[in-house]
């Protein structure tokens, strides 16, 4: 998955005018981790909940590298809308939970078994799950999808 497709995809779910922002943000952050194959991925809506934030992007990783790998992307490709974070907690050392905090977006990426250590899921029970989209799972590019190129790269 190249990071032009990355991009592209962000950039229409940032416009996309379905999503009122922040909602926009929290959505496009949680394409990116669908993308990068993250776990149990979670929109919360907190805006009747708490003052902290609006939404809550909480999703999972099988180990570390992964976690940081879409804690980054995150990162970049908000920068690329013109979004700065205020705090990025976790993202330079080894750890087992990075937070984003975006203001009226938050996103959590955890390593798979801290998850269940913090609990946001029970912390935030009663907050409202929006329904992410079954295309923000790993969805792999149209030049890249089997026969739909006649670069050679068809192997099956």
């Amino acid at each position: 998955m190249s990071r032009e497709y990355v991009t592209k995809e962000v950039e229409a779910i940032y416009k996309d005018k379905e999503f009122v922002e922040p909602l926009n943000l929290a959505m496009a952050a949680a394409w990116i981790m669908g993308n990068y194959k993250g776990l149990n991925l979670k929109v919360l809506d907190l805006k009747n909940q708490s003052s902290i934030a609006d939404f809550f992007v909480i999703g999972s990783a099988g180990n570390p590298t992964q976690a940081r790998a879409m804690a980054e992307e995150i990162s970049l490709q908000m920068r690329n809308l013109g979004i700065e974070a205020l705090s990025r907690e976790g993202l330079k050392q080894s750890t087992d939970w990075i937070l984003l905090d975006y203001g009226d977006v938050i996103v959590h990426v955890f390593h798979e078994p801290a998850r269940t250590v913090y609990d946001l899921d029970l912390l935030y029970k009663n907050a409202i799950n929006v329904e992410i989209p079954e295309s923000y799972y790993f969805s792999t590019p149209e030049s890249e999808r089997k026969g739909s190129s006649d670069d050679g790269r068809n192997y099956f």
